[in-house]
C-alpha cells in the first residue's frame, strides 16, 4: 500500500475516534442515552445530615421517575459529589459538574452559604441550579439569579411567620433573642424576626451571640436568667441549637423556644435530649402529619425505600428533583437553557411540601407551617398566619 494511502487511512481512523468521543460526552444532547443531573451536596462535614437527607430524596424522585419511563424517553442519570459542607469544594465540584461531567441542571448544595457559592460558577456556564432548602434573603438577588431557583421559602418569610406565631398564638409579649452571629442564615432570620415582633407591640428585652461550633452556652444562658421574658427566639442550625435548648431547660428556662427550618434533624433530640425539647416551635416547609394525599403517598414510598420517616430535607429535595425533570419535560429538551425557561414560567406545581409557583425572582409562592416538639417529638403542625 502506498503510503500516501497509509497516511490518508490512519487521519481518517483518528477523525472518527475523536468524533465518536465528543458524542459520548454531550450528557444532555439528542445523542446521548441518558439526562445527567448533577447532585452538589454536604455528605460530609459540618452539615453532613442536611446533605445526606437531600440525597436521599432526589435519589427517590429519580428512582420513581426512571421507573416511570424517565423523561423524554431518557433515562435520568445522577451524578453525586460530595462537596465536605465546604464552599471551596463546593466551587470545585460545581466547576466538575458543568465543564467535565456534562449535566444539564445542579441540585443543591442544601445550605444557603455553600448554595451561593455555586451561583458565579451556574452563570458563567449556563446551568441552572436548584435548591430545596437555601433559604437566605440574597440567594435569588437581582444580578445573580439568571440560572438560580429555589423551592423553600426566604429567611424574612420564615422571620416574619414566627414572629407572628409568637405574638398572636402564643401571646408572647417579650421575647429574649440567641442568634449565631457566624451565620448569614440566623442573622436574616433575627432581623426579619425583631422588626416584626417590635412592629406588633412586643419587646425584646435581651439580645445574646454565639459562633457556630461553640459548645458551652451557660454564660449567655445564665445572663438571660436575669431577665423577664415569655419566648426566646434562636435562629440557628442543630449542632448548636440543641446544646443551647439543653442547657436552657438545665439552667431552669422552661419558655417556649422558637425557631426555624435549621432544626430539622434527628440529631437535635440526640443533642438536646428528648425531655429538654418541650414547648419547642419551628418553622418548616413540610410535616409528616400533613394528610395530603401526596404527602402521604411520598411518607410511604420514602418509608419502603429508607426505612425511616421522611423529614422536610427529604422532601424538599425530592420536589427539587421532580420540579428539574418537569421543567425538562415542559421544555421539550435537555438543553440548560430551555430548561431555565421553563422553570422561570413554573405555576401550580402539586409538590409534597405545598402546591408552588416560581415568582419573577425565581423564588417559590408556597405555605409555611410550623411544628411543634414535646419530649422530642412532633406532636402537631399547623399553618402560619402572617
Amino acid at each position: 500500500m502506498k503510503k500516501w494511502l497509509v497516511v490518508l487511512l490512519a487521519m481518517t481512523m483518528v477523525m472518527s475516534m475523536a468524533l465518536t468521543g465528543c458524542g459520548g460526552g454531550e450528557a444532555g444532547g439528542a445523542e446521548s442515552d441518558t439526562i445527567k443531573i448533577g447532585v452538589n451536596y454536604e455528605l460530609s462535614g459540618a452539615v453532613a445530615t442536611y446533605g445526606q437527607s437531600s440525597v436521599d430524596g432526589v435519589e427517590l424522585a429519580i428512582d420513581e421517575i426512571n421507573a416511570a419511563g424517565g423523561v423524554l424517553g431518557k433515562q435520568i442519570e445522577l451524578v453525586t459529589i460530595d462537596n465536605k459542607s465546604d464552599a471551596a469544594e463546593v466551587v470545585s465540584v460545581a466547576t466538575r459538574l458543568m465543564t467535565e461531567e456534562g449535566v444539564v441542571a445542579v441540585i443543591g448544595p442544601a445550605t444557603s452559604g455553600n448554595f451561593k457559592a455555586e451561583l458565579p460558577i451556574a452563570n458563567e456556564n449556563g446551568i441552572p441550579v436548584i435548591s430545596g432548602s437555601a433559604t437566605a434573603n440574597d440567594v435569588t438577588a437581582e444580578g445573580t439569579r439568571e440560572y438560580t431557583f429555589r423551592i423553600c421559602f426566604s429567611d424574612d418569610f420564615q422571620g416574619v411567620a414566627m414572629a407572628n406565631y409568637a405574638s398572636k398564638t402564643l401571646g408572647a409579649q417579650k421575647v429574649a433573642v440567641v442568634q449565631d452571629k457566624s451565620s448569614d442564615y440566623a442573622e436574616g432570620l433575627a432581623a426579619s424576626f425583631i422588626a416584626t415582633f417590635e412592629e406588633l407591640g412586643g419587646e425584646i428585652v435581651a439580645q445574646e451571640a454565639y459562633t457556630a461550633g461553640d459548645t458551652d452556652f451557660n454564660a449567655i444562658l445564665t445572663s438571660l436568667t436575669a431577665k423577664e421574658f415569655d419566648a426566646i427566639w434562636l435562629p440557628g442550625y442543630y449542632q448548636e441549637v440543641g446544646l443551647i435548648v439543653k442547657q436552657a431547660r438545665a439552667l431552669g428556662i422552661e419558655c417556649p423556644i422558637l425557631g426555624a427550618d435549621g432544626y430539622d434533624s434527628p440529631v437535635l433530640a440526640e443533642l438536646a435530649g428528648a425531655e429538654a425539647l418541650h414547648d419547642v416551635y419551628f418553622s418548616n416547609h413540610y410535616s409528616s402529619l400533613n394528610e395530603d394525599e401526596t404527602v402521604a403517598a411520598f411518607i410511604e414510598s420514602y418509608k419502603a425505600k429508607n426505612g425511616v420517616e421522611p423529614d422536610a430535607f427529604n422532601a424538599l429535595a425530592y420536589d427539587a428533583a421532580k420540579l428539574i425533570c418537569d421543567a425538562i419535560e415542559r421544555a421539550g429538551e435537555a438543553e440548560p437553557e430551555a430548561i431555565k425557561e421553563a422553570l422561570a414560567a413554573t405555576s401550580e406545581f402539586k409538590a409534597v411540601t405545598g402546591t408552588l409557583s416560581i415568582d419573577e425572582n425565581h423564588n417559590a409562592q408556597k405555605a409555611l407551617v410550623v411544628i411543634k416538639l414535646d419530649n422530642g417529638v412532633a406532636v402537631s403542625a399547623e399553618n402560619a398566619t402572617l
